[in-house]
């Protein structure tokens, strides 16, 4: 069946980078688009970026832009955000979540997800 596992999760202090990987298995990344979303307590989720699975284009939000890279490896079947420049404002539960088609910075668009993993920038 469909799955996505995330990755990469931990504690790091302000300014400093983590590297998140989404792994799918039952289905080829090839066909399907993939998003970077992240939820922190009391607030609702929120996209952070997403890849296209045609032309490997992307879209990051304005608080990440400049900060984190999204890309793809279809052929280990793998999407990784990269953060860099981390913030507090991070802090987070990243989940990834994909669907066929085009890619959207709506959770609700999505149709499978990850178990999500905690991120936390902190001093």
């Amino acid at each position: 069946q469909v799955q996505l596992v995330e990755s990469g999760g931990g504690l790091v202090q302000p300014g400093g980078s983590l590297r998140l990987s989404c792994a799918a298995s039952g289905f080829t990344l090839d066909y399907y688009a993939i998003g970077w979303f992240r939820q922190a307590p009391g607030k609702e989720r929120e996209g952070v970026s997403c890849i296209s699975s045609s032309d490997g284009s992307t879209y990051y939000a304005d608080s990440v832009k400049g900060r984190f890279t999204i890309s793809r490896d279809n052929a280990k079947n793998t999407v990784y955000l990269q953060m860099n420049s981390l913030k507090p404002e991070d802090t987070a539960v990243y989940y990834c979540a994909t669907r066929p088609g085009p890619y959207s910075m709506k959770p609700e668009e999505y149709d499978y997800w990850g178990q999500g993993t905690q991120v936390t920038v902190s001093s």
